[in-house]
Parts: C-alpha cells; structure tokens; sequence
C-alpha cells in the first residue's frame, strides 16, 4: 500500500498535506470542505492495535486528515465523527472495521 499523493509521513503517526484535500460533505458534489496544505494530521491508533489497524493504511488517512481538520476548525466531535465515518467508507474500509473507528473517534474525550 502507498501513500496518497496528497500527504507526506512526518513520523510516528503524524503526516502533513502537501497540497489541498477537498472532501463534498454528505455526498458526491455536497457542500465541500478543504483541508490545506501543510495541514498536520495523526491517525491516532493505540500501539497495541497496530496489528490490526496500522496507522500507515492509506485507507484512513484522508478520513484522519478530515477529520483533525474538522475540529481544529472548530466542528463538533459528533458532526466530525460522521464526515470521518462516510469518508472511511469511500476509501473502501470494511463496515465492522468502521464502526469500531468511528465509535473510537466519536468517544474520544467523552468522559
């Protein structure tokens, strides 16, 4: 698996945008967002579960980079949660696999 064009790891799990990521929200064509270049994203995975979901897949790369974005610009988790889960989808992530991601992220500093 390679990366996407449209990023550069940085190390650890931390990758940047090296050009803009545009994403239409909802559907095909829907209202778009864009992620800017030099954008730095984590595709924030506990080490224990590396085995079974590497950080460094190119499919949750472009849902982590929307995702970060979306609540640094100031998005409610929930709204993020769900634009995270549909691009998941999009890049071909499995649905169980998705559910678990999304409930990860969607969860996350909720206590």
């Amino acid at each position: 698996m390679s990366i996407p064009d449209w990023c550069a790891p940085v190390g650890g799990t931390l990758y940047t945008t090296t050009g803009p990521l545009t994403w239409g929200i909802g559907r095909k064509g829907g209202p778009p967002i864009t992620v800017p270049p030099g954008f730095a994203f984590d595709v924030s995975i506990p080490r224990p579960l590396w085995l079974a979901f590497s950080p460094h897949d190119p499919r949750y790369l472009r849902a982590a980079a929307i995702h970060d974005w979306l609540l640094t610009d100031g998005w409610w988790r929930v709204t993020a949660g769900a634009v995270f889960l549909e691009a998941l989808r999009a890049d071909g992530v499995g649905r169980i696999r998705r559910l678990l991601m999304w409930l990860a992220v969607s969860l996350y500093r909720w206590t």
